[in-house]
């Protein structure tokens, strides 16, 4: 490594691991078993390099390549340059959830290249990363796609900002975590808040300006660390103060010191997910979910978790029967689905699902997945018992990160 990185970027990966090519500069590291699917799911690796590059500038750290965990993995990815880290539960076999890649690749500008400065300055790397990840995912699949993901960011982030309350300091960009763990501060606060502020500041001046402004941002602060005031003086030298006016219809004040989402942020909306709530609708008002099968049959990971999502909380284990027959979910083997119907399947008893659910949470150890899963399992009558029985067995298997959260959700140690 030739270039300078900050030492949180530093990782040591050891095991027994095997090397594929995608392309001159593009790669895939594997256990054995693993190596065949990961090669297919992550065919088009070169092609985002490709596309990120045409949006903000060359690629700056030679080779691009993955890394494919084992499955306790705590996180979706790791933005480790050059190397990038990533779970297995991404590979879902029609490359529905290739958008990880693509967030962890835009790191390679913006947290790799340009590094926030401190944890509080942590949206100045997710912000611009979830944004550049969903520009990068439209330039190869089209600006539909990319609109089911920013639906599915800003339903993340109204969620998490009703957990932390309106009012709460946490709901800023830029943060204060003097004496406490950083990790408080990795919400979705600073991946969807952070992203949205560049939604509206790109509504307001147009893309090709705001383009050219991440350009040269990029370009001028390489190998540096950035913290949100001097970011926000450059912001201002370079694109505000040009325009009269436009600062205070930003009002960066309310998004960066504020709490909450500012009311200027635009609405997201996708047309693709209209036509899963009209398939929800059908479902609501009578329609068998075998009649369903036609129109779901291109559907992709997001279009079904929002459909999920979208499902009434009160259904009885008879009604899930149904849908269980017409769209297999509980042998699905696509995590980000499997996440979105266990949920169900424990509100409602529909006991037909506890093996794959326990089967997962045996073997699955990203933190993502297995944080709403127990909470769901501690909220069903017996949950307290079979969450803390599954955990003893899965334990060992998890990685410390997931402990640490899950020891204390569930009262336990080691």
């Amino acid at each position: 490594m030739a270039r300078p990185i900050p030492a949180y970027l530093m990782a040591l990966a050891v095991g027994n691991l095997v090397f594929a090519p995608l392309s001159e500069r593009t790669g895939i590291y594997a256990e054995p078993a693993t190596l065949p699917s990961a090669t297919h799911e992550f065919a088009d690796l070169e092609k985002m390099v490709a596309a990120a590059e045409q949006l903000y500038g060359p690629y700056r750290w030679d080779r691009y390549d993955l890394l494919v965990l084992p499955p306790s993995f705590p996180f979706g990815g790791m933005e480790n340059p050059k190397l990038t880290f990533v779970t297995p539960t991404i590979l879902s076999g029609d490359r529905s959830l290739t958008s990880l890649v693509a967030h962890e690749l835009a790191h390679s500008w913006s947290g790799n290249l340009v590094t926030n400065a401190t944890w509080n300055d942590f949206w100045l790397n997710e912000g611009f990363t979830v944004y550049f990840e969903r520009r990068i995912m439209e330039h190869l699949y089209g600006a539909e796609y990319a609109n089911m993901l920013q639906v599915l960011g800003r339903e993340a982030l109204m969620h998490t900002l009703a957990e932390l309350g309106p009012a709460s300091p946490d709901t800023h960009l830029h943060l204060n975590l003097a004496g406490r763990d950083p990790d408080e501060g990795l919400t979705e606060v600073a991946y969807e808040k952070g992203c949205a502020l560049l939604l509206t500041l790109g509504s307001l001046v147009g893309r090709p300006r705001l383009d050219a402004f991440i350009k040269e941002y990029f370009a001028r602060f390489s190998f540096q660390a950035m913290d949100t005031a001097t970011f926000l003086h450059y912001l201002r030298a370079q694109l505000l103060d040009r325009e009269p006016g436009l600062g205070a219809r930003l009002n960066l004040a309310a998004w960066v010191e504020g709490p909450g989402l500012p009311p200027n942020a635009p609405a997201v909306v996708s047309g693709r997910f209209a036509a899963v709530d009209h398939a929800l609708g059908q479902l609501q008002a009578g329609t068998a979910p075998a009649a369903l099968l036609p129109g779901t049959a291109s559907w992709s990971s997001h279009e079904w978790v929002h459909f999920l999502h979208g499902l009434p909380p009160t259904w009885a284990a008879a009604q899930l029967v149904g849908l269980d027959a017409a769209f297999h979910f509980t042998a699905s083997g696509n995590a980000e689905i499997l996440t979105a119907w266990f949920p169900h399947a424990l509100r409602a008893g529909y006991t037909a699902a506890d093996p794959a659910l326990e089967n997962f949470l045996r073997h699955v150890g990203r933190r993502k997945f297995l944080v709403p899963l127990y909470r769901a399992l501690l909220a069903t009558p017996t949950g307290a018992t079979r969450a803390k029985n599954i955990y003893a067995a899965a334990r060992p298997n998890y990685h410390s990160v997931a402990t640490g959260t899950l020891d204390a959700m569930l009262a336990v140690g080691p």
